[in-house]
């Protein structure tokens, strides 16, 4: 059928008529595409690449030659570690800022104390794991065989790159990469009451019954309280900074810095107001009213006023500097607006008192070009200018001072009252809300790992492709994800979880920055609900990026789910079972799937879409997915085969992911790769089935050892344990077999529940 290419590996013959695997090499040498591959960024992310070779014909009697390569990635272990600790300074200040919520009524402290004892043992949770992944130095994936070990959790199963590289006669070089991984899910915490699609729902209806002891708030307010925190501990240090700037440029006199440092400072107050415009703080802040103690407070004296005498518009109101939000009799509902305005009020006061520096040290240097016309009397000229240097600084300073005083108020206020907020959502249902939240993580973590380890894939491969780099920063990357669980039994719950835990994907944004050392690992910032993967490039592949990514764009993912359950456990549930959630999953991502393609189609510029839409009848596809979609066809894999190739068009990240990443996604890989052999490469139809054979055939699974065949010397004891190529014939019974199994499965089932 095809022979091997001489100087890389020794040759193996079988017998062409028996369909059988002509030529098969298997090597550790990793590839290099046209020179441009950087091995020493790649080699960072993966290891243990196992690679073979085949040669196929063409329909018009060619020879293609393509390269199977399959590697480990390190970053199976160390995103799981970089979350954890995110996840451990997060949950630290958060306790921090409970403890400093101030006096409560009793009822209101039992319960921050019952909630700081549950999240001090989550903590402690975490750091142990953390120490135990730690110590991790053996494999860089976790075998199935490991699902189910508690320190191990947070690690994805079988994590690895499939990149088939084709050198065809008729087109240039063509890489095609899938990233595959088990399902992410929570295997150890198991699925007896479901997945977190179903636990989520649950906890939130009994939410919605709370008692009188809880005050209930939407999770879109609680993220909004989260998202409102973030910013106010991001906004005060800046704008301090900022501040610091400003007084700095007065002192040294230049006109052109304080313009700056002024334009600066305005951009982050702004934002800083602008996030507290929210109706949630002042709810809030009534909430936590009700829950303080009765009680007067001690009142400091407030801080001195300057922008009274300085300032043309109507200065801050004089401020109360409390310890604490006011109580009972001295509480004001609208003090929050006049507090918050204040802020506003300060910076307008600055920007007035720049602007008159700067006019007033403009007409003194115009008046000193015109002496000829007489001097002008000395009582005229204005005080400010005497002492210029001395006096921008002192007419700045107490506007500076009034500005960050009215900012700390409101900060103070505003962290109680959120704080407050967070209160109830962690006082309900303990342990049971935290517990959905270290699941939540468990999942999440085996999710990014793999997003991280194939964005970073992605982007390398195609650095060198300025549509791709525009349509990163512009619109950004669609992640597809193809399931291959069934809706029987556990693997519901892992559906559930995997749902979750890819729509969760949603929240993670990437930022690209230029790596300062030999260390090109990505470094995770952020909070649960907004994070940042920092992924560092070498200098030389970092001046190749667009502007935008260099000057530190965020760059959006947008990851979609398309489940088709195929064994035979999913032929239980179509004939007796229920695969409305499967059903539903498709049918909400095929919105989100979308609802991308539109704005791709609208946000690119005008000649790459007409260019695109000459390559690719993406609309076409589209219609036919959703119809497949909609048909509700038993097993229909059409549905993977479009999602597939709609994502390939739309240069997205590719996965495909059963329960282990073993069986069903060894299949369905080795069947996509010989389609798109078929389908874009001319491969010859008579064949596609003896080229399937070969991928999938014992002698390319490295079952073979050196002992075993003593001509394949290339064959090494370093590879993954997990592997993508395994015989057919462990997943087909005979249909007679599978009959006699499906009666003593329904007896089986008949006699444990009656």
């Amino acid at each position: 059928m095809g022979e091997i290419e001489d100087g890389e590996a020794d040759h193996i013959t079988t017998d062409v008529q028996g369909q059988k695997c002509t030529l098969v090499c298997e090597c550790t040498a990793p590839e290099s595409v046209n020179g441009k591959d950087n091995l020493p960024f790649l080699n960072a992310v993966l290891k243990n690449p196992v690679c073979k070779l085949y040669r196929f014909p063409t329909s018009d009697n060619k020879w293609m030659r393509i390269r199977e390569q399959m590697s480990e990635s390190i970053l199976s272990f160390h995103i799981p570690k970089e979350l954890i600790s995110l996840h451990i300074k997060e949950d630290l200040c958060r306790n921090q800022e409970l403890k400093e919520l101030g006096e409560l009524s009793p009822h209101w402290d039992n319960l921050r104390k019952n909630v700081l004892t549950h999240c001090d043992q989550m903590v402690n949770m975490y750091q142990d794991i953390l120490t135990e992944l730690s110590k991790e130095t053996g494999s860089s994936f976790k075998s199935s065989s490991s699902k189910g070990e508690k320190t191990l959790e947070f690690v994805p199963i079988n994590l690895h790159l499939q990149r088939m590289h084709v050198h065809s006669p008729h087109l240039k070089d063509a890489l095609y990469d899938v990233i595959t991984v088990g399902a992410p899910a929570a295997h150890f915490q198991g699925f007896k009451n479901g997945g977190l699609r179903k636990l989520l729902h649950r906890f939130e209806m009994e939410r919605r019954n709370t008692g009188y002891q809880f005050i209930y708030y939407s999770p879109e307010n609680t993220a909004k309280a989260k998202e409102v925190l973030s910013n106010i501990n991001q906004l005060q240090p800046l704008i301090a900074t900022h501040a610091d700037l400003l007084l700095n440029s007065a002192s040294q006199h230049s006109p052109d810095s304080l313009k700056n440092s002024l334009k600066m400072l305005s951009e982050k107050t702004e934002l800083f107001v602008h996030a507290f415009k929210d109706q949630l703080v002042r709810s809030a802040l009534l909430a936590l009213y009700t829950a303080r103690p009765g009680g007067v407070l001690k009142k400091p004296p407030s801080p001195k006023n300057s922008t009274e005498e300085s300032c043309p518009q109507d200065p801050p109101a004089p401020m109360r500097r409390q310890d604490s939000i006011p109580h009972h009799s001295d509480y004001d509902e609208e003090e929050w607006d006049r507090v918050w305005a204040n802020v506003g009020k300060s910076l307008n006061c600055i920007i007035a008192m720049v602007d008159r520096l700067i006019e007033r040290d403009g007409s003194n240097e115009g008046g000193g070009g015109g002496s000829q016309d007489g001097e002008k009397d000395p009582s005229l000229v204005d005080p400010v200018i005497t002492h210029p240097r001395e006096d921008w600084y002192e007419q700045l300073y107490p506007l500076i001072r009034t500005l960050k005083d009215c900012m700390g108020e409101v900060v103070s206020r505003a962290k109680q009252s959120l704080t407050f907020v967070l209160l109830q959502e962690l006082a309900h249902s303990l342990p049971q809300g935290l517990m959905l939240t270290l699941r939540r993580d468990i999942v999440f973590s085996q999710a990014l790992a793999g997003l991280v380890c194939g964005f970073i894939i992605k982007l390398h491969t195609s650095l060198h492709d300025p549509g791709f780099l525009q349509q990163l920063h512009t619109v950004g990357l669609i992640v597809q994800y193809e399931g291959l669980l069934s809706t029987y039994s556990d693997e519901i719950g892992m559906l559930e979880d995997m749902a979750v835990g890819i729509s969760d994907l949603k929240k993670v944004a990437f930022k690209i920055i230029e790596a300062k050392s030999n260390d090109v690992l990505p470094v995770i910032t952020g909070r649960r609900e907004h994070y940042v993967v920092e992924v560092k490039l070498p200098a030389r592949m970092f001046e190749a990026l667009p502007l935008q990514i260099k000057e530190g764009q965020l760059l959006h993912v947008y990851p979609v789910l398309f489940n088709v359950g195929i064994n035979e456990q999913q032929t239980l549930a179509e004939r007796f079972g229920d695969v409305s959630l499967q059903e539903s999953i498709n049918q909400e991502n095929f919105e989100l799937l979308k609802e991308y393609y539109t704005a791709f189609m609208e946000k690119m510029p005008p000649d790459y879409i007409s260019h695109f839409q000459e390559q690719n009848d993406l609309k076409g596809l589209l219609e036919n997915l959703h119809q497949n979609i909609q048909a509700k066809k038993r097993k229909n894999v059409e549905i993977m085969w479009l999602a597939a190739t709609i994502c390939r068009k739309l240069n997205g990240i590719r996965f495909t992911c059963c329960k282990s990443a073993k069986d069903r996604t060894s299949m369905s890989v080795t069947l996509e790769q010989c389609s798109i052999l078929r389908d874009e490469h001319q491969l010859h139809k008579d064949f596609f089935i003896r080229a399937l054979d070969c991928m999938r055939s014992r002698q390319t699974q490295g079952a073979l050892s050196e002992s075993d065949d003593p001509e394949t010397g290339c064959l090494t004891d370093n590879k993954p344990t997990s592997r993508h190529f395994y015989p057919v014939a462990l997943l087909l019974v005979s249909s007679h077999l599978l009959v006699v199994w499906l009666i003593l499965s329904l007896a089986l089932l008949l006699a444990k529940y009656q």
